[in-house]
């Protein structure tokens, strides 16, 4: 290069401006729900993870002996569209203690299909118990590729919307169990615990405790690399906005 002459500017890859316009755009969603991006209104409730002794199957500390830990759920509607009306549900799960004191382990699942690639793919559903609902996205579970998803035991129960009145009722006839599962491609699922919704908690239907599965993840049981820069800005965004 000439003396004197000014090096051309250095252009940032593509995928930086389309995940900063990702995190400005639920940034700017959230501010005017005032609520989060996705999943607007939900309804917080108290919980347990119930974990069997795995017996070493799993490779990861907190399902590899039996453990009960207390868990936060909120259960919503993604676009929060009128309730009679098919959506896609969400199941956000926050497992207290799950890596150790102050460690609490986020799992954030949608209304899914339960098929090899039915798994991967949201599926609009008006009862919240009607169908499983999946991570979508692999997670590293011991060193295995797993999609992750809880099943609804439904027990005879009468379909139950998925906005925060409808689910309000449910409980008052008794808690809400999911199966925990993982599944690695090609191969069925495989249960790790046992999830126990028992009671809706004092907080508003705007309100949400910031799941964040790459903030709260536990050792050997992390999120895979797919879409997570994506992710991570959406998840961003949707925090900044609520401030």
């Amino acid at each position: 290069m000439p003396r004197g002459a000014q090096a051309p500017p250095v252009r940032e890859p593509a995928v930086s401006w389309q995940v900063r316009g990702i995190e400005a755009a639920f940034r700017r969603l959230a501010r005017l729900r005032g609520a989060p991006a996705l999943h607007p209104r939900g309804l917080m409730c108290a919980g347990e993870v119930e974990v069997p002794d795995g017996g070493g199957y799993w490779c990861v500390p907190w399902l590899d002996g039996p453990g009960r830990f207390t868990a936060t759920v909120r259960l919503s509607r993604a676009a929060g569209l009128p309730r009679r009306l098919p959506d896609a549900l969400g199941l956000a799960v926050r497992v207290d203690r799950a890596d150790g004191p102050g460690r609490a382990l986020d799992l954030l699942l949608t209304s899914s299909g339960r098929g090899r690639l039915g798994r991967h793919l949201p599926r609009p559903r008006a009862d919240a118990l009607g169908g499983p609902y999946s991570s979508l996205l692999p997670y590293r579970v011991g060193g295995r590729s797993c999609a992750l998803a809880a099943f609804p035991r439904r027990s005879g129960r009468a379909p139950v919307h998925g906005d925060p009145a409808s689910l309000v009722r449910a409980l008052a006839a008794g808690p809400l169990v999911f199966d925990l599962c993982a599944g690695e491609a090609g191969r069925s699922w495989r249960p790790f615990a046992v999830l126990t919704v028992r009671s809706a908690l004092p907080a508003g239907p705007e309100e949400s405790a910031g799941f964040d599965i790459y903030e709260h993840d536990a050792r050997g049981f992390t999120p895979g690399p797919a879409l997570a820069a994506v992710r991570r800005a959406a998840y961003r965004g949707s925090r900044a906005g609520r401030r």
